[in-house]
């Protein structure tokens, strides 16, 4: 089973629209698909509640601190035919829970949207996942994607410096696109629209599901905008 965490400590980064569509796109696969939840709110699970049963079946997994009788590791349940478990985290998480998450994981992706307040955030939040997370003892691969990026909007220099300082793959820039949001609500990813209505959004979405696909073929599957960047300089 292939594990991917999609996590950012700052809140209203899209990780929840990161994680459905990255679960859409592999269940119109037709790879057996689960999604667990740590986040309370629990926005990926109502997405799934309002699926269609004509769309591809993707398992629900509660992995949030559960209230009154409810028996936390039969909620986490995942099926073991799964292949391909998404983790959607929740905001501000940090120590064991953390941990907890990062042991599950063979794939780290980490939105961030090009603002100053997300860009200072997420650099903090790298600290923390490198140095206690336990990042450094396994070989989980970790990338940054720019997310909900207008198509008017001017090009932040503190987003630019950020970017030159990573050691991370950056892999693309999601637009704050309204398909995005329409598919959030019918409890669709984009890769179970029409494909002639969402082109665009596949193509800039194409670099993550090719990175979290290492396994096929390099010449179609390399992201045509990943860039390697410098050692990440956090504090001093």
């Amino acid at each position: 089973m292939q594990t991917i965490l999609v996590i950012n400590s700052k809140g209203g980064t899209g990780k929840t629209t990161l994680t459905t569509n990255i679960a859409s796109y592999f269940a119109s696969r037709n790879h057996n698909t689960a999604i667990m939840d740590y986040d309370p709110q629990g926005s990926s699970l109502h997405w799934l509640k309002i699926r269609s049963n004509d769309q591809n079946a993707i398992h629900a997994a509660n992995a949030a601190t559960q209230k009154g009788k409810l028996i936390r590791s039969l909620q986490m349940y995942v099926p073991e035919h799964t292949e391909k478990l998404i983790i959607d985290a929740p905001a501000g998480v940090e120590g064991m829970l953390l941990q907890e998450m990062v042991r599950k994981t063979d794939f780290i992706v980490i939105p961030v949207t090009p603002s100053t307040i997300d860009i200072h955030a997420t650099a903090d939040f790298i600290k923390e996942l490198l140095f206690r997370g336990g990042i450094r003892k396994q070989h989980t691969k970790i990338a940054v994607v720019a997310n909900r990026v207008r198509k008017t909007m001017r090009v932040y220099e503190p987003f630019e410096r950020f970017l030159q300082g990573l050691s991370l793959p950056f892999l693309t820039r999601l637009s704050d696109s309204d398909r995005y949001i329409l598919a959030v609500e019918q409890g669709t990813g984009i890769f179970d629209m029409d494909e002639t209505s969402v082109a665009a959004e596949r193509e800039e979405f194409e670099p993550i599901v090719n990175w979290l696909n290492p396994g096929t073929d390099q010449q179609t599957a390399r992201p045509s905008n990943v860039v390697n960047f410098g050692r990440l300089r956090i504090g001093g």
